[in-house]
């Protein structure tokens, strides 16, 4: 999907980004306002909402409570982990990278790839 979004001209972007931002919208509000009026109604006797109301809804939570992070809330900047172990791979010998592979198995292969599963540098023996 990323390729194809990318592969496509810079003129169909500026049509495409707003309209798949305001479909996710209406579906989230959809969700919101469906679980609201089917649940809350019933458990604390509030009135019922319009998809406009639960996209306010929606928008007020993600201004208070944030819009999240990469990584979870203690996995914190992966991208920071990955180029500072690949930084101290580069700068290891071929003896020492074997002892620290050797050590932890095969744990950090996945930091040498990206997010399609390739590598990233064929030529680089780590």
């Amino acid at each position: 999907m990323r390729r194809i979004f990318f592969n496509l001209p810079a003129w169909s972007r500026f049509i495409f980004v707003p309209i798949m931002a305001a479909a996710f919208l209406a579906l989230i509000s959809y969700v919101v306002m469906q679980l609201w009026n089917n649940l809350l109604p019933d458990i604390i006797h509030v009135g019922t909402i319009t998809l406009t109301q639960a996209a306010g809804i929606f928008i007020l939570c993600k201004i208070l409570f944030g819009f999240g992070r990469p990584g979870g809330r203690f996995g914190g900047d992966r991208s920071m982990f990955k180029k500072r172990l690949a930084e101290r791979m580069q700068h290891m010998d071929p003896e020492e990278r074997a002892r620290f592979k050797e050590q932890f198995g095969n744990k950090f292969d996945r930091c040498r790839n990206n997010r399609w599963g390739s590598k990233e540098d064929e030529t680089s023996d780590i």
